[in-house]
């Protein structure tokens, strides 16, 4: 490394400098020595014995009794996995992370697949308590059955040197309104792998599960309910039945509105609610 080449150019673009922040830095462990290394018994430093993961209608409660063996199943079915962080958001005391998996599948001969997800983490000031998560399984279902990967985002430059920002209670007005929309795709909002961008369900009712703000960022979980429109593959029969979506976005808000930002949508867990007999991953 030519360090004085460096020296000639380090005020370029420079940022003031500031300490890590500390739930930056526990999630760089959970991304870099947990996940990316297959070490689970590093979940034990990292993770409050009751750690409790949310993902569409499920909910796996207790860190050795339900949340490791979950992530060892997974490990078995992609052995090499890798994440990919695309954003970090952060106010100090909550953290959204925005991402994408990837791997080779040995179900499905080594056919390879790349999912986005968007997790809203919770910790104590010491460790992680709770992830409520959604992950586009029907891009990664797509993909296996195809047998042709997607591309990938591009990573996030410079991750674990993400600064915490204060909330914004303007934003997270914003943002709530929304959500309480369904989280439809407006301005450059982007739904899941961009191949399905119609509304899949009427909004007549929306809980907002988890909403937090960071500058001018806010991470939402929502949970629509309402009439099917369709849109999915192998549910043309069931247009106008009762149905249920869950969702995780990571959004920027300007002036008094979203504008921009990702979603990642539960599609798969509502084809195989629509269609239980028939759907598998």
């Amino acid at each position: 490394m030519e360090t004085e080449k460096l020296g000639e150019h380090a005020d370029r673009g420079a940022r003031p400098w500031m300490a890590p922040d500390p739930f930056v830095a526990l999630m760089r462990r959970y991304v870099v020595d947990y996940t990316n290394s297959h070490d689970l018994a590093v979940c034990d430093e990292i993770m409050e014995p009751d750690y409790v993961l949310r993902m569409g209608p499920h909910v796996v409660a207790g860190r050795d009794e339900a949340y490791k063996p979950a992530t060892r199943r997974q490990l078995e079915q992609f052995p090499g996995l890798g994440l990919t962080v695309h954003e970090v958001v952060s106010n100090g005391e909550r953290l959204a992370l925005r991402f994408s998996e990837h791997g080779a599948s040995v179900r499905h001969g080594g056919a390879l697949a790349v999912w986005g997800g968007i997790g809203l983490y919770t910790w104590n000031g010491r460790r992680l308590t709770a992830n409520r998560v959604e992950q586009d399984y029907l891009a990664r279902r797509r993909q296996l059955a195809e047998g042709v990967p997607a591309g990938a985002p591009p990573p996030a430059l410079a991750p674990w040197d993400t600064v915490a920002q204060a909330p914004d209670p303007a934003v997270e007005r914003a943002a709530r309104a929304w959500a309480e929309a369904g989280v439809p795709a407006v301005g450059d909002v982007v739904l899941d792998d961009g191949r399905d961008p119609a509304t899949l369900v009427e909004a007549d009712e929306v809980v907002v599960d988890d909403l937090f703000t960071a500058g001018d960022r806010a991470a939402v979980h929502v949970t629509v309910h309402g009439a099917f429109r369709g849109g999915l593959p192998g549910t043309d029969g069931h247009v106008g039945a009762p149905a249920t979506l869950h969702a995780a976005a990571l959004v920027t808000v300007a002036g008094d509105r979203v504008v921009a930002g990702h979603v990642v949508r539960d599609r798969l867990g509502l084809i195989r609610a629509l269609t239980p007999a028939g759907a598998t991953r």
